[in-house]
């Protein structure tokens, strides 16, 4: 069983949890993630590896509580253990060679960012750092940003910390103030690495992006992942989850990702139930 040793809440909506997992803490690189079931009736959900400690044999975890799954993950707490705890899966994320780089986080795609960053500052490439939230109660990791950031730009939506507007406001700013970039990592929700592709393809600026469609297996047997890149089909769990993001149809991407809402809404309805059941009992 995989232990749960630490748990923090990173906001209101965003936890971060440490799990003992030797074997993967053995093999994880930034860019991989793992794939979970809370217990044996649970869904497979899958989640980016946060960061890793080979020696203490340990993976992180960070979460948005919005599904049924994640709800009742967040009801486990330090010495609980969960079901099934798979991984390391996915292709890593490419880092060697480069020199400096821009990585771009919104939201809680920041947690699936800093990994990358750490280890390009640990490469002792340059890495700026272009965090975005929607206000200053929902700011995560700006202290492990700080510390593994050469430049760090904080981007609030209302202004309420940082700078006032939109990553892509920010990373323009840099880009047309001379900065030189081999490389901007994107990651986020879809509609901003979408948008961060289109200036930097302006500019002509390599762009990767991190894709997390809906996923089962994480083997590429499924197809539940697939994705248009350069006008062939990729699995996001196989073939990724870095993908050029000049190449990704994030159009369709968005489409297939809101599928499954109406149905997500009701399994989260029950779950809420579940829950308050428990608490009464």
């Amino acid at each position: 069983m995989f232990q749960i040793l630490e748990k923090e809440p990173l906001n209101s909506t965003v936890t971060r949890m440490v799990i003992s997992a030797p074997l993967i803490a053995k093999k994880a690189e930034p860019g991989q993630f793992i794939i979970l079931r809370v217990d044996q009736d649970g869904e497979r959900i899958p989640l980016t590896i946060a960061d890793y400690d080979r020696e203490a044999g340990t993976v992180t975890i960070i979460y948005q509580i919005v599904g049924k799954t994640t709800m009742m993950l967040d009801q486990l707490n330090v010495g609980d253990s969960l079901c099934d705890f798979v991984g390391p899966l996915g292709t890593a994320s490419h880092t060697e060679g480069l020199k400096k780089v821009a990585v771009v986080g919104g939201g809680v795609g920041c947690a699936i960012a800093y990994p990358i960053a750490k280890k390009l500052h640990n490469q002792g490439a340059e890495v700026h750092v272009v965090a975005g939230f929607r206000n200053k109660d929902l700011i995560i990791l700006e202290d492990e940003f700080s510390k593994i950031s050469d430049r760090l730009e904080l981007v609030t939506d209302d202004g309420s910390n940082g700078r006032k507007g939109m990553v892509t406001d920010a990373l323009k700013e840099l880009i047309e103030a001379g900065e030189k970039y081999d490389e901007v990592i994107a990651i986020g929700p879809l509609i901003m690495m979408k948008f961060v592709c289109k200036l930097t393809k302006e500019y002509g600026i390599k762009t990767i992006v991190s894709m997390n469609p809906i996923m089962i297996d994480g083997t590429g047997m499924c197809g539940g992942c697939r994705l248009t890149v350069g006008g062939e089909t990729k699995f996001a769990c196989v073939d990724g989850p870095d993908f050029d993001g000049h190449l990704v149809d994030f159009d369709e991407a968005m489409s297939r990702g809101s599928m499954y809402k109406e149905a997500e809404g009701i399994a989260r309805e029950h779950a809420c139930r579940l829950l308050e059941g428990k608490k009464n009992a």
